[in-house]
């Protein structure tokens, strides 16, 4: 395009499952890097819940329910085109919405999302993606990228590399982390983030990078997402049991609960990654969420079946 780059900017942040994108994206929001941005939030799970967390701190769009990539790809493209036919029917320059921020779900492949616009006859005349921003767990990255193709991918076609967790993984895990994502793909920047502030990078200098092996004839089997509806009912001590037990034992095929709860101590955001249960956090009460659907729990994983799960929550917590 010849003169002035007059398209919207897309920023596409992608990462697996529990990689710390919502934590990052939220404090970035924060601090004004994303000021004026249009968010998307794409979560594979009917209800969503990382607009919780991000709702009040732009213009959000949340589309949940299947991945960008494959069959959320047509709400994604609606959701571009509607942002851009809002834009041209704004008058003032200075109005206008100029960028755009897509958080992928954990299952997206944001090459996928990417090759998707360009493909658009519309989208491609207005919208440039300016950059792919992929989190990398740093506590579970290696065992990622050694055991998960489309971990891989993602690092693989990453602009930027963002390396989390790093107050929470041992200094050696995290420089062979970073000497193996700068041999999966040299050309990227890799940054550093602790709690969703970006810190100094990891140094992998002089470190071996893991010796990955060939996952381009895996076929995993599939991971898929488990809503699991809790009511006035539950026994909250019991919950707790029950999650530590699942994860106990299915830790390495659970790859990420999350959910908001209402207890008699307020809304709670109860979040897990793997065997790692995050510190619940309080969220604010708020009169305009009556629509949203607390009170649910969203086990996503794979190796497993969704009734076991429903049949023995029921059973520990004492849910009808």
């Amino acid at each position: 395009m010849d003169g002035v780059e007059t398209r919207m900017r897309l920023t596409v942040l992608g990462g697996f499952l529990g990689s710390g994108k919502t934590t990052w994206l939220r404090h970035q929001l924060h601090h004004g890097r994303f000021r004026d941005a249009h968010v998307v939030v794409n979560e594979a799970a009917e209800t969503p819940v990382d607009d919780v967390l991000l709702g009040k701190s732009s213009a959000l769009t949340v589309l949940a329910g299947g991945c960008a990539c494959c069959e959320g790809r047509a709400d994604l493209i609606a959701a571009l085109r509607k942002l851009c036919d809002e834009r041209s029917r704004t008058f003032s320059s200075e109005s206008r919405l100029q960028r755009i921020v897509l958080e992928t779900s954990g299952l997206a492949d944001p090459g996928a999302i990417v090759e998707a616009i360009r493909a658009d006859a519309m989208l491609i005349h207005h919208i440039v993606v300016s950059e792919i921003i992929v989190a990398v767990d740093g506590l579970n990255g290696l065992s990622q990228l050694a055991s998960e193709p489309l971990g891989r991918r993602q690092a693989e076609i990453a602009d930027r590399l963002v390396v989390t967790k790093l107050d929470a993984a041992d200094p050696e895990t995290i420089a062979r982390l970073a000497a193996t994502l700068k041999h999966l793909n040299p050309g990227a920047a890799i940054g550093g983030a602790i709690n969703g502030s970006d810190v100094p990078p990891p140094d992998g200098t002089g470190v071996e990078p893991a010796d990955l092996p060939d996952l381009s004839g895996e076929r995993a089997a599939p991971i898929f997402a488990t809503r699991l509806a809790l009511d006035e009912t539950v026994d909250w001590t019991a919950f707790g049991v029950w999650l530590s037990a699942l994860l106990h034992a299915r830790g390495d095929q659970v790859m990420r609960v999350k959910g908001v709860v209402r207890t008699p101590a307020g809304r709670l955001l109860l979040q897990s990654v793997r065997k790692i249960v995050q510190s619940p956090e309080i969220l604010p009460g708020q009169d305009d969420d009556a629509s949203r659907e607390d009170d649910t729990i969203v086990v996503i994983g794979r190796g497993y079946r969704a009734e076991d799960l429903r049949r023995s929550l029921n059973y520990f917590a004492g849910l009808r």
